[in-house]
C-alpha cells in the first residue's frame, strides 16, 4: 500500500457518518480512496444509499490533515497497515462486510495459517475456567493454531498466557490505538505477545479510549477466525456479543457448559441450548468439528462407560447407530417425538458423552 493510497484511505476512514460498509462501497464505486475524496458530490449522490446526510462531512480538508499526523505515528513506531484491497489483509476478515478498510498491526503476526481461532469468556474468570481455558490450548498445540483474545482481564489474558506457554503465535486485538496498553497491568506481557504473535487494532493512536471500543472490537476477534470459542460467561457480556458476531459470519462457535447454578457459565448454557454454539465437553471436540488433522492421529475420543440412557435417549441412540449421523429435525421425524424433545435429549446425550454435535445441526453416536 502506497503513502498516498494510505493517507487517503485513513482520511476516509476518519470521515464522521461513513462506517466501513459505506465506505466500502465508496471505493469499489469510484475505484479508491483518493478517487472518492475527489468525486463531485452529485455524482456520488447517484450511489445507492449514499444520501446528502452521509457526505456532509466529506470534503472537510481536516481529514487529510488529521490522515498525515497518524501516518507519523504509523512511520514513527514501525507499525503495518493493512488495506482490506491488499494481499496482506487477513483473508478470513475480508469475508466480513463490516471488516475495517484499515487495519493496523505491531509484532510478529503471521496470520498465513488456516487454523485460527479465538478464545473469549468472562472477565471475572473462575479457577474452574482458567484450567479449562489452560487445558484446552495445551491440547490443541499440536495442531499449531493461533490463538485469538483481546488482551483484556480474565479469559483473555489466560488465553493468550497459555498460548505462549504452550508456543504458540497469539494475536490480541485491541479496543483503542497502539500507542495505549490495557489494562496497564498487562503491559508485562506485551514484548512476549509481540514476539509471538503482535497485537491488531483499527483504532488511532487519536482516538479516545472507550468502553464502547470493546463492541466494535469484537466483529475484528470473531472475523479472524474460524471459531470462537467462549469459555465462561455470564448472563450477558461482551463474549456474547462475540459468538453472536461470530455466528453472523457462518463461523463455528463452542461453548463450555457448566452447572446451572454457576453464574459465569449462564451465558454458555444458553448459547448451547439455543443450539448457537457446540457443547464443549472435550477439547478433542474442536479439531474434530473443524476437521483438523495431524500428521499422527490423534487418541480417539474416550466416552463414558456405564452410561445410562432412559427409554426415549435409546430410541434416539439405536437410530444414530444404525444410521449414521442425521438432522435434528430428521431424528425427531424417524423417531416419532416433537423436534424440541429431541434436542432436549440429544443435549442431554452430549453431557453424558454419548452423541455429538456436527455443522449443519447434525448428530452422531460418539
Amino acid at each position: 500500500m502506497t503513502d498516498m493510497n494510505l493517507l487517503y484511505a485513513l482520511a476516509l476512514q476518519n470521515v464522521s457518518k461513513i462506517g466501513d460498509i459505506t465506505a466500502k462501497k465508496l471505493i469499489r464505486h469510484c475505484g479508491s480512496p483518493e478517487a472518492v475524496l475527489k468525486e463531485k458530490k452529485h455524482n456520488l449522490l447517484k450511489i445507492d444509499g449514499i444520501g446528502s446526510i452521509v457526505i456532509s462531512d466529506l470534503y472537510n480538508k481536516k481529514h487529510l490533515s488529521v490522515a498525515e499526523q497518524e501516518i507519523k505515528f504509523i512511520n514513527d513506531n514501525d507499525i503495518v497497515c493493512h488495506y482490506f484491497m491488499d494481499t496482506s489483509y487477513p483473508e478470513k476478515l475480508k469475508h466480513c462486510v463490516d471488516g475495517p478498510i484499515v487495519l493496523f498491526q505491531s509484532g510478529n503476526v503471521n496470520l498465513k495459517s488456516r487454523r485460527i481461532i479465538s478464545i473469549v469468556g468472562a472477565r471475572k474468570i473462575t479457577t474452574h475456567g482458567i484450567v479449562q481455558c489452560e487445558k484446552l490450548i495445551e491440547y490443541l498445540a499440536p495442531f499449531n493454531p493461533i490463538i485469538i483474545s483481546g488482551f483484556a482481564y480474565g479469559t483473555d489474558i489466560t488465553a493468550h498466557k497459555a498460548a505462549l506457554k504452550n508456543k504458540l503465535q497469539t494475536i490480541g486485538c485491541l479496543a483503542h490505538g497502539l500507542n495505549q496498553v490495557y489494562p496497564k497491568v498487562h503491559k508485562k506481557y506485551v514484548a512476549d505477545v509481540e514476539h509471538h504473535g503482535g497485537f491488531l487494532t483499527d483504532f488511532w493512536s487519536t482516538d479516545t479510549f472507550d468502553r464502547t471500543n470493546f463492541l466494535k472490537r469484537n466483529r475484528i476477534i470473531a472475523g479472524l477466525s474460524e471459531a470462537t470459542i467462549i469459555i465462561e460467561s455470564a448472563e450477558k457480556g461482551g463474549s456474547l456479543v462475540t459468538a453472536d458476531i461470530a455466528s453472523s459470519y457462518n463461523r463455528e462457535v463452542f461453548a463450555i457448559p457448566g452447572r446451572i447454578t454457576d453464574s459465569q457459565s449462564v451465558g454458555c448454557n444458553n448459547l448451547i441450548k439455543v443450539q448457537q454454539a457446540h457443547l464443549l465437553s472435550t477439547p478433542a471436540d474442536v479439531p474434530y468439528i473443524l476437521n483438523w488433522e495431524l500428521e499422527n492421529n490423534i487418541k480417539p475420543i474416550q466416552k463414558q462407560l456405564f452410561v445410562e440412557l432412559d427409554s426415549e435417549e435409546k430410541v434416539i441412540y439405536s437410530f444414530l447407530k444404525t444410521h449414521g449421523k442425521e438432522l435434528l429435525d430428521g431424528i425427531a421425524l424417524k423417531c416419532n417425538m416433537p423436534t424440541f424433545r429431541a434436542a432436549s435429549l440429544l443435549l442431554n446425550m452430549e453431557l453424558k458423552g454419548v452423541v455429538r454435535p456436527l455443522p449443519g445441526k447434525y448428530f452422531e453416536v460418539i
